[in-house]
């Protein structure tokens, strides 16, 4: 293990597509959504205890979520759950998390994830991390990993791969003439360029890079011997990124499928401090600013009322808009483990066990008839028979009942704010 690896687990969302279950006082993050005894949160610090220390990894959430995260993580310092103080999208808060690691450690490796996403395949996981660490540290680079796409989905948004590099040496990049290279036998890549604004991990709206013909690539024949889609390999392979797209229709994303080249966009990061900091301070000067002023009071007890004052000045800017779309030295790992992002019901029923009429049930006293593909979420000792529902999402939680057909899930807001008031 090394000791200069560093995790910081976002932790501050709302989780509002998973209501009634999820609140603004518990939201997903702190739940065992599973029903395996593990929140999300629990189970991401667990797999990312192999890669680092203990000492090493920080969780970043609201102030209000402060004890249902020491209560979930006992074993974390208290002095690594940075406490927001309002909310202000992840540049701040990858900002905050990057000068307080600099203050220990300037030397450090970086990996930014999700608190809230599933991954079931965690030694690949392990492995693509490791790689990608190890890449991270010997280059001048801001890494993402791309999902290898199993299906046509219209629920995420894709990134664009060039040629893959194959291997884990050590680049030379020119910027000027955008070109990455591998020792001597890399292959050039065009650099980003004029990307749209407001791009977010989710991909609402896409990234304008110039469409570039990319080569003979063989035809999508999903995983196989180590290679993703069109011969991009997950074998230690680095694709410089050509483009982020935006959450495609059913017809764009079989497309994006066939190329083999688009991979879904986890919203993990890994950097080195260094290349981390360069980039706030060339693309996002004034919120660098703000975080270089608390250089001398991180890890220590004047750090918070510091953040208190000054955090809420940060411009509300996701990481993606503030420097993604900026820097010229974006790179993609392919990589596939088993992962999801956990975001609405229906990606829950696709991972949870099903039985042999497609339902899947938490319960001990749900009796389910004559019903299929549907997920049950009930409290423990309640009594519940459900009879003729075929692709339903049933929950009771919080004083709330929620009885909705699957494919009808994207109202769930409304009808949390119908119920709410707010």
């Amino acid at each position: 293990m090394n000791n200069n690896n560093y995790i910081v687990i976002m932790a501050g969302g709302v989780g509002s597509r998973f209501w009634p279950m999820s609140t603004e006082e518990k939201p997903k993050q702190f739940l065992d959504v599973l029903g395996i005894g593990k929140t999300l949160l629990q189970q991401t610090v667990a797999r990312f205890k192999t890669i680092a220390p203990a000492e090493n990894i920080l969780i970043v959430t609201s102030s209000k979520y402060k004890e249902l995260v020491i209560a979930q993580c006992p074993e974390l310092l208290e002095s690594n759950i940075l406490l927001e103080p309002c909310m202000r999208n992840t540049a701040p808060c990858i900002a905050y998390a990057a000068y307080k690691i600099k203050g220990v450690n300037p030397e450090a490796n970086m990996v930014v994830a999700p608190s809230d996403h599933l991954i079931t395949n965690e030694a690949e996981f392990i492995r693509i991390i490791e790689n990608g660490l190890e890449f991270t540290a010997n280059n001048d680079t801001l890494l993402t990993l791309g999902i290898q796409p199993h299906r046509p989905e219209t629920g995420y948004g894709y990134i664009q791969a060039a040629s893959p590099l194959i291997n884990n040496e050590k680049l030379t990049i020119n910027n000027k003439k955008g070109v990455a290279q591998i020792g001597s036998k890399g292959e050039s890549c065009e650099t980003m360029q004029n990307m749209a604004p407001n791009f977010s991990p989710s991909g609402e709206t896409e990234r304008g890079i110039s469409e570039l013909v990319l080569g003979n690539f063989p035809p999508s024949g999903g995983t196989e011997g180590g290679t993703l889609g069109r011969g991009i390999s997950t074998e230690g392979g680095f694709c410089k990124v050509l483009a982020f797209k935006e959450k495609p229709n059913l017809e764009t994303a079989k497309e994006y499928l066939a190329a083999g080249n688009y991979f879904w966009n986890s919203g993990i990061f890994l950097w080195s401090l260094k290349s981390i900091l360069s980039a706030f301070e060339s693309f996002v000067p004034e919120v660098a600013g703000i975080f270089q002023k608390g250089e001398a009071v991180y890890n220590t007890d004047k750090e918070q009322a510091f953040i208190d004052e000054l955090f809420p000045t940060c411009t509300n800017i996701s990481i993606d808009y503030a420097v993604m779309e900026k820097a010229d030295n974006i790179y993609v790992q392919p990589a596939d483990f088993g992962w999801s992002d956990l975001g609405t019901w229906g990606s829950l029923w696709e991972k949870r066990e099903r039985c042999e009429h497609g339902n899947t049930v938490v319960g001990e006293k749900v009796h389910v008839f004559d019903s299929g593909n549907c997920i049950v979420n009930m409290p423990k000792d309640k009594k519940v028979v459900i009879q003729g529902l075929q692709d339903f999402i049933v929950v009771e939680d919080n004083d709330v009942l929620l009885i909705c057909k699957m494919e009808e899930e994207q109202r769930i807001k409304e009808f949390r704010t119908a119920v709410l008031g707010a």
